[in-house]
């Protein structure tokens, strides 16, 4: 059985940082392509990061490029996020991912997830 397991969220104030760590089991971790989507109250939810199976490809959305890095560990099946200077605006619930297509976080190329995790809340004051 697939798990996919979030954990890191809290409440920070604005400016501050945070690391967000996505840990999946009952699945190859190196063949899966791994991101980070949020979903605000009221808002869809969008891709914030990805990683491509070997870590070599990653992408950003444009409102957290330069503030946020994605990794992963294929060894220890771990995926990171590493947050700093957040906003008010970053408060969401963050979802970890795993999409595995090959070809998925490269070249420009979305996930299509077919396992989520449950979640994990980030709340930024201002």
């Amino acid at each position: 059985q697939v798990q996919v397991v979030e954990s890191g969220g809290g409440l920070v104030q604005a400016g501050g940082s945070l690391r967000l760590s996505c840990t999946a089991s009952g699945l190859t971790f190196s063949k899966y392509a791994m991101g980070w989507f949020r979903q605000a109250p009221g808002k869809e939810r969008d891709e914030v990061s990805c990683v491509s199976w070997g870590g070599a490809s990653t992408q950003y959305a444009d409102s957290v490029k330069g503030r946020f890095t994605i990794s992963r560990n294929n060894t220890m099946k771990t995926m990171y996020l590493q947050m700093n200077s957040l906003k008010p605006e970053d408060t969401a619930m963050y979802y970890c991912a795993a999409d595995p297509n090959p070809l998925g976080c490269i070249a420009g190329r979305s996930l299509a997830p077919n396992y989520w995790g449950q979640g994990t809340q980030v709340t930024v004051s201002s």
